[in-house]
């Protein structure tokens, strides 16, 4: 039988709690904004002015494809996404972040780089890019199942 102690050791918990205390603390700033960091992937994914199919945006994402189609509806009910035909798919459609999504861009990203310079605080440079390879090794070990 497991104790709390083997809980706190163990990986995946603490990466659970390190990632909902993370989502928490991004979504408290975003909020200002009139966002939520379930829409982050796709910020992130259309922040340079690209259009992408859902589909390409859910593969990016790594998330179930009816989160995505709810997000986007979201989204594009907020004016933050629009969408047009697809010209290689004439089923489909190609999203792009609105300009005033374009606007809040830089409110986003600056939100992500307080959030994660509060969480590495006093963290050396050579500690954070040491967690930070741990973390891709980490992804890349269970993408790999």
């Amino acid at each position: 039988m497991g104790t709390k102690l083997e809980g706190r050791q163990s990986a995946g918990h603490l990466t659970t709690r390190a990632a909902r205390l993370f989502i928490r603390a991004i979504d408290v700033r975003l909020k200002k904004l009139g966002l939520s960091s379930g829409q982050l992937p796709v910020f992130f994914a259309l922040s340079s002015g690209e259009e992408m199919s859902q589909k390409e945006l859910v593969e990016f994402a790594a998330i179930e494809q009816p989160t995505m189609a709810a997000t986007l509806t979201r989204m594009e009910r907020d004016g933050l996404v629009e969408r047009q035909p697809d010209p290689r798919d004439g089923r489909g459609s190609l999203i792009r972040l609105t300009p005033l999504a374009m606007k809040k861009t830089r409110d986003v990203m600056a939100t992500i780089q307080t959030s994660n310079a509060e969480a590495l605080a006093g963290f050396s440079d050579a500690e954070k890019e040491l967690y930070l390879g741990m973390l891709r090794r980490i992804i890349a070990n269970l993408e790999a199942d």
